[in-house]
């Protein structure tokens, strides 16, 4: 009976994340802190990871009509959620591959991150550049100014 460690599910109590992208005109920035993270504490490491982030809840520094080309290239109104779940997500420096699930599209992804635990409490941070092409997603743009094809996904969460 001694042997048996409880498991711990832990869920998200702050989370932001920032997206980074470029386009001829001027680089641009979305911010959301409005997502949802679970997982179950096992040892030394996190299982059945999920992430969901309602994709309408990016907002960029540049206004609503930014945003709107933004949630039209995310297919937000047919695909609203953006999402990622691991298996496993390990305390400390390291690697998580997982699937990471953007306007429809899903894909395995590798990057790494970095899980602190102080206390009861674990601070996760990771980042990751991608394709929008990798997901289906047409580059964004007005007067046929385009974003640029790659963008750089950081994220934040404190969960307990």
């Amino acid at each position: 009976m001694f042997g048996f460690i409880n498991a711990q599910n832990i869920s998200g109590k702050s989370t932001k994340v920032v997206v980074d992208g470029t386009s001829p005109m001027h680089d641009w920035t979305m911010t959301s802190s409005a997502a949802t993270f679970v997982g179950t504490v096992s040892g030394n490491a996190i299982t059945n990871v999920k992430f969901t982030m309602p994709a309408k809840n990016l907002v960029s520094t540049k206004g609503k009509m930014m945003d709107n080309k933004a949630y039209g290239a995310l297919k937000a109104d047919k695909h609203p959620n953006i999402t990622f779940t691991a298996a496993s997500l390990p305390v400390g420096k390291g690697n998580l591959s997982g699937k990471l699930s953007i306007a429809g599209v899903t894909k395995e992804v590798t990057f790494p991150v970095n899980v602190v635990k102080n206390g009861n409490s674990y601070q996760i941070t990771g980042n990751e550049e991608i394709k929008l092409s990798e997901f289906g997603m047409e580059r964004p743009g007005f007067l046929g100014v385009k974003t640029g094809d790659e963008i750089k996904v950081t994220v934040n969460i404190v969960a307990n």
